[in-house]
């Protein structure tokens, strides 16, 4: 079974791609971040005829997630249960549901802007909510992991070079204890392989060359259980998706699983 995880910086703009990546890659399962659309936007349709089921939790041009399944989509929750709000709304930014033998969320947790901003403090609690959120699942004997766009890089090898982010948001050291404590959970970060250079990173951003020059960071990650995280045969990004024109900022993270779809 291949899961997958992918903020696509706008499913319009990115749905040539997307559908053509989902033909080509054999993925059963895409977690999607930033689909940057409303719900009835949503191109359930055309990925439909691919063969893929979806939800979607998506409220206008900013945020929004979904996933994808060939597998089935069972027991879905939309939104992150005991969330907090900004501005008065709680934000489209996580979804779940039960995908054959695993279950799986997709997530995309708060920017953070900067340090002393509120939405800071609001990535945190978030990050606090969603900590008990999956308490229950990430304790369980079935398959199951929180994939999406952390907007955390996990340790200082995360970042191209550390000394540029002093002070900086998705480097702190309560970001990273929040990551810890979705660890202490029953969470475990499934690290992919790099297939070029020496850090898997997941994003780089569209200025001054940063693709080209590898100045990129790790933060879209994989959380599993145990019995996640023991069936993992592989894991890797796909560069490949952050080349030409038109590509996302973020590249996809594939997972392969010694697991039946059922």
């Amino acid at each position: 079974m291949r899961i997958a995880t992918w903020n696509v910086n706008s499913i319009t703009a990115r749905l040539p791609r997307l559908l053509a990546w989902l033909e080509s890659s054999g993925t059963d399962v895409l977690c999607i971040q930033e689909t940057k659309c409303t719900a009835e936007q949503f191109p359930a349709e055309q990925l439909r005829e691919l063969g893929y089921e979806s939800v979607v939790n998506a409220t206008g041009r900013w945020n929004g997630v979904a996933l994808l399944s060939r597998v089935g989509l069972e027991d879905v929750v939309t939104g992150l249960p005991g969330g907090p709000e900004y501005d008065g709304l709680q934000e489209p930014r996580a979804i779940s549901a039960t995908c054959g033998p695993v279950r799986v969320w997709s997530v995309y947790v708060p920017n953070g802007r900067e340090v002393a901003h509120e939405h800071y403090a609001y990535k945190l609690r978030w990050l606090e909510a969603l900590k008990a959120a999956v308490a229950e699942d990430a304790a369980g004997d079935r398959p199951f992991a929180v994939l999406g766009d952390y907007n955390i890089a996990p340790t200082d090898d995360d970042v191209w070079d550390i000394s540029l982010f002093e002070g900086a948001t998705h480097v702190t050291e309560p970001e990273r204890a929040a990551l810890a404590g979705l660890r202490e959970a029953g969470l475990s970060d499934v690290v992919p392989r790099p297939l070029k250079y020496e850090h898997p990173f997941t994003y780089w951003d569209y200025r001054q060359l940063c693709f080209p020059k590898n100045r990129g960071m790790r933060i879209d990650l994989v959380y599993g259980n145990k019995a996640f995280a023991d069936a993992v045969k592989d894991s890797y990004v796909d560069r490949e998706e952050r080349k030409g024109k038109g590509a996302s900022d973020h590249a996809p993270v594939v997972v392969d699983l010694d697991v039946r779809p059922a």
